[in-house]
């Protein structure tokens, strides 16, 4: 294929996913900081766009900028290789991805060391399924509060108000825990560097 060639398919792609997300030629320009006669060179492949501006139309549209340039994705690793848990900057709660990212569910390990707690209740749309699988941990949900212990788990309505703290602020608290937040505007809230219960 030749140089022309992908950039015209670039521009087809890009007004696609304009059309697509139901925004004129105007708007989609106002969001991403463009003017829209130049959205429109490059939609119609008059006009090359940066790096910078693919990023940002792909913010407004929605997608990646793999999915503009009209890469297919490869099939995710099945396989996710564990490894220690470093603190994170979610008030010393430690992440680690346990599932492939860009799923319908997100799985994660968490590691809560002694002495940290976190009494933020959260409520979002989506799922949550929780395992322990090291110490006790106390889960509020709504009114009622739960004590679970190693190799016990919980199954909940995520839009449920929830709050989940060791059971003794002293002791190690480990956990499994999986969601379906990808699905929700909050998900890339808890899925960025510092993902949240």
């Amino acid at each position: 294929m030749s140089d022309d060639q992908e950039v015209a398919g670039l521009g087809a792609r890009l007004r696609e996913h304009r059309l697509s997300s139901r925004l004129t030629l105007e708007a989609a320009a106002t969001r991403v900081g463009l003017s829209p006669a130049y959205l429109s060179r490059l939609e119609t492949g008059r006009r090359q766009p940066s790096l910078p501006v693919l990023l940002g139309l792909a913010r407004a549209y929605g997608t990646s900028v793999s999915g503009l340039l009209g890469e297919q994705p490869g099939e995710p690793d099945p396989v996710i290789r564990g490894g220690s848990i470093e603190p994170g900057r979610a008030g010393g709660w430690g992440y680690r991805r346990a599932g492939a990212p860009g799923r319908a569910m997100q799985a994660l390990r968490v590691h809560v060391p002694p002495g940290v707690q976190d009494a933020v209740v959260r409520v979002h749309p989506g799922e949550e399924w929780l395992y322990v699988t090291r110490g006790r941990m106390r889960l509020t949900l709504g009114e009622a509060v739960h004590l679970l212990e190693a190799g016990d788990s919980a199954h909940f309505d995520s839009l449920t108000p929830h709050c989940i703290a060791a059971a003794d602020p002293d002791d190690r608290l480990e956990l499994i825990f999986v969601h379906t937040l990808l699905q929700s505007p909050g998900g890339e809230l808890c899925l960025g560097d510092a993902p949240r219960l």
